[in-house]
């Protein structure tokens, strides 16, 4: 029928999101979108309108799924644990696959320069940061600094750990250097008086 999509469209945003991963958005053609989704061409174009479209629309479904993960591994009563088992989780989804890190890709690639995109990226680590920001809240925390300042400390860390992970391709120090932040951000909880 004229004008209903044929196709499943979260299968084609998974598999669109594969190949953007991979290759980057600037190195991604429409033609290989065609070939990777089995949706020709023309009518990605008419389902999406652009590659652009079509990369936030897939991006902004990763979005969801991403910061849902993060606030679970951040529910876990100690601050220490909750803060190393997220940096697990950053590191763990970083290497999955030898793909690294999409939002920090994408960054530095020349499409970064394009306001939607850009927005969305934002829009990403923002939301992070916003999840950091609630963990840290909590009464039982006791930092170093500023709420604020230590989520956003951390977010610019995950990007720190992407790019050296391209460098290092070594899991424990990308785990050592997280809980060594870790250690500046959290005071040692105060003990009572005698």
């Amino acid at each position: 029928m004229v004008g209903v999509r044929q196709f499943n469209e979260d299968r084609l945003l998974g598999d669109a999101l594969e190949l953007f991963w991979k290759k980057g958005f600037s190195a991604t053609s429409m033609q290989e979108l065609a070939a990777v989704t089995g949706v020709q061409r023309g009518s990605l174009y008419n389902a999406y309108g652009s590659k652009e479209a079509l990369f936030l629309r897939a991006y902004l479904a990763l979005h969801d799924r991403y910061l849902s993960r993060v606030r679970a591994t951040l529910a876990a009563p100690d601050p220490r644990a909750a803060l190393a088992a997220f940096f697990d989780f950053t590191i763990e989804t970083i290497r999955q696959n030898g793909r690294g890190c999409l939002t920090t890709k994408t960054a530095t690639d020349e499409a970064a320069r394009d306001p939607k995109i850009r927005q969305a990226l934002q829009t990403l680590l923002t939301g992070l940061e916003t999840c950091l920001v609630e963990r840290l809240e909590s009464e039982q925390i006791h930092l170093r600094l500023p709420v604020g300042a230590a989520a956003r400390l951390v977010v610019t860390h995950t990007r720190g750990l992407a790019v050296m992970e391209r460098i290092h391709d070594d899991s424990a120090r990308l785990k050592a250097d997280a809980m060594t932040l870790v250690d500046l951000i959290l005071k040692a909880p105060e003990s009572p008086a005698p």
